[in-house]
């Protein structure tokens, strides 16, 4: 059977009509699925008890099972899900209280398939690529987390967890829609606030660019450097930096949207003056950006270690002194494994 939730809203108006219901019949199913995110068919009490049964005899809902749930000592929360298939994914809840800040970071594969040396999802292998509705769930379920530990609903979504959210691109822009459709259609988050990271994936950005994406856009860089990035991260052997910054250049140009680097500090192999000279010229291009300097967090087998915490501030106050816009973010989570690079369903 069809995943009800796969459908769009004129395909259900379309299907019920077919069965003599009234075309609003699907207006308010869709705000049940989407809008108030309700999975249970028998919750739809606005739906009569024979039109429940009938979408129960021909449709599906692929829901996530929340599997386990940790509470970091800052406050972090980390989720596990099972998918309908029964694959493992993971979520994070990341709480900033004193900034009213509230970030949800969601996985859109199972696994990942890029193979980054620093990361403990490349290391699963890519399972499948999530469902939009399994992207979705994602956000409507830590955001009943938030509101419930905090009193506060979500404000930001980032796609930074398992998997490359380009490579699954139909349903991450899907997802997207579905969170910044206004009620009854969606959530009715703002596009700012939601930020797409890749590894880069210089035709896909580009792609973004031309399908008017309207979020922000994160670039997993962490070399400025071909040489080192390729060392780091393979997919820089067929995406290197010259043409990342072309396609950058294009998106910002076409789209006007907020770019970021993500740089992880690697004691004594991205961390020294030169290193930080480079990334200046790369933050010199014909777009503003900033850059998000992260702490790494280890995880088992790999080699890297985390900068120096006097190597990571000059590094930063270099690039501060340079004009450009920097942040050093530390890392949350580390305790129960769901830092940047961590997640892998461990435990």
């Amino acid at each position: 059977m069809a995943d009800l939730r796969s459908l769009s809203l004129p395909e259900l108006e379309a299907a019920l009509a077919a069965w003599g219901e009234p075309r609003f019949r699907a207006r308010q199913l869709y705000e049940w699925l989407w809008a108030k995110a309700v999975t249970d068919l028998d919750a739809m009490t606005n739906l009569s008890k024979e039109l429940r049964n009938r979408l129960k005899e021909n449709y599906t809902l692929h829901t996530l099972f929340e599997d386990k749930t940790q509470h970091s000592s800052d406050g972090t929360i980390k989720t596990r899900w099972i998918t309908h298939d029964g694959h493992r994914i993971e979520s994070v809840l990341i709480p900033v209280p004193e900034d009213e800040r509230y970030t949800v970071c969601v996985s859109t594969q199972v696994g990942c398939s890029l193979t980054c040396a620093f990361c403990a999802t490349g290391r699963m292998g890519r399972k499948r690529n999530l469902e939009a509705a399994e992207i979705f769930d994602q956000v409507a379920g830590v955001n009943r987390q938030c509101l419930e530990s905090f009193g506060r609903p979500l404000t930001n979504v980032v796609y930074m967890g398992m998997g490359e959210p380009l490579l699954n691109y139909a349903n991450t822009m899907e997802s997207i829609a579905r969170l910044t459709a206004p009620p009854p259609l969606g959530l009715g988050m703002a596009a700012r606030r939601i930020t797409v990271s890749t590894a880069g994936i210089a035709k896909m950005i580009r792609k973004l660019a031309d399908d008017g994406f309207r979020s922000n856009l994160a670039l997993s860089l962490h070399a400025a450097d071909d040489r080192k990035r390729n060392e780091i991260m393979p997919i820089n052997e067929t995406n290197h930096l010259a043409a990342l910054m072309e396609a950058l250049e294009y998106f910002y140009r076409k789209t006007k949207n907020r770019i970021s680097y993500e740089y992880i500090a690697f004691e004594r192999f991205n961390d020294g003056p030169d290193d930080a000279a480079q990334l200046v010229q790369l933050c010199r291009r014909k777009f503003p950006v900033r850059v998000n300097i992260i702490e790494y967090n280890p995880i088992d087998g790999a080699v890297f270690e985390k900068s120096d915490e006097n190597r990571l501030n000059a590094f930063a106050a270099y690039l501060a002194k340079e004009g450009v816009t920097v942040t050093v973010r530390r890392s949350r989570g580390k305790d129960i494994d769901a830092a940047c690079g961590q997640l892998a369903n461990k435990g």
